[in-house]
């Protein structure tokens, strides 16, 4: 690997905006190797998931890395004039599919998101379809819907997720104050809407909710131990609306892991996790 590009930098664009998706080369081994698609969490930039592409491409899987709409190398920044939220963010998955296609045909194919980046795959799922995509993997996602949070936790969410998003309606924009980075208005409003309900919100006028209780495409689902955002009990929560999905449900523990957890550094802890992930792939029926 000496010498390698560590990834080709590339660009989709959809509806204006502009999203950037990074390339990393085909790991070793024979080629037609399963590729995974994964998204980030809520302004995470996809340069954070180098040292997982890493781990995934040892465990034998071809990565490529996308930038949420508005986060990293996506575009437009988020501003007063932003409106897209989660329906465009589920639509950007799809147009990554797209463009990705002469790649991907003929391959194993694994949507992998990370929190805010696991709704919009499973929503582009609930909403588009999953012809594309061969399976789903969901790493420290969650609903963060406040009554599934542990004890008298629970009673901080509410005011903390609404306070949020009172504040993203006066400014028109979420400054990304010590929470999510910058972010456009629609996405801070539905995002708080999931956590007030427990439910996704109508998009597109499409009852999300009740579309992704529809989704058959086979879930891995991997809550991580001591993560501050989205705990155990909020994956739970979402695997329980994943009524017709085959699930594999798991824990990734401190024990597994070898050091302490959190919702973000699993990501440089997660040579475990990628192989489980690479075996998830390998038990998936050929696309």
């Amino acid at each position: 690997m000496s010498g390698e590009p560590e990834y080709s930098q590339e660009f989709v664009d959809v509806d204006g905006a502009r999203i950037g998706i990074q390339v990393h080369p085909e790991p070793d081994g024979p080629p037609g190797a399963p590729v995974v698609v994964l998204w980030p969490a809520m302004g995470v930039r996809a340069r954070y998931y180098r040292p997982f592409a890493a781990a995934l491409r040892a465990a034998g899987l071809a990565v490529v890395v996308a930038d949420l709409r508005g986060t990293g190398a996506s575009t437009p920044p988020p501003g007063r004039a932003s409106r897209y939220g989660y329906a465009e963010l589920a639509g950007d998955v799809g147009a990554v599919l797209e463009a990705l296609k002469p790649r991907l045909d003929g391959r194993t194919r694994l949507l992998l998101g990370h929190s805010l980046g696991g709704q919009a795959a499973l929503l582009h799922l609930a909403l588009h379809g999953s012809a594309a995509v061969d399976g789903l993997a969901l790493l420290a996602v969650g609903v963060p819907y406040w009554r599934g949070y542990p004890g008298a936790r629970r009673y901080g969410v509410l005011p903390y997720t609404q306070g949020i998003a009172a504040v993203t309606r006066v400014l028109g924009v979420w400054p990304g104050w010590g929470f999510g980075g910058r972010q456009a208005r629609g996405v801070i409003r539905d995002w708080a809407h999931t956590a007030r309900t427990g439910r996704f919100p109508v998009l597109d006028g499409v009852d999300a909710d009740a579309a992704v209780r529809r989704v058959a495409t086979p879930v891995l689902a991997v809550s991580v131990d001591d993560d501050q955002y989205t705990p155990h009990g909020t994956l739970d929560l979402l695997c329980a609306k994943l009524t017709a999905a085959p699930v594999t449900r798991h824990r990734y523990t401190v024990a597994e892991a070898g050091v302490p957890l959190d919702h973000f550094t699993w990501v440089r802890a997660g040579g475990p996790l990628a192989r489980r992930v690479a075996d998830f792939a390998a038990s998936l029926p050929p696309g």
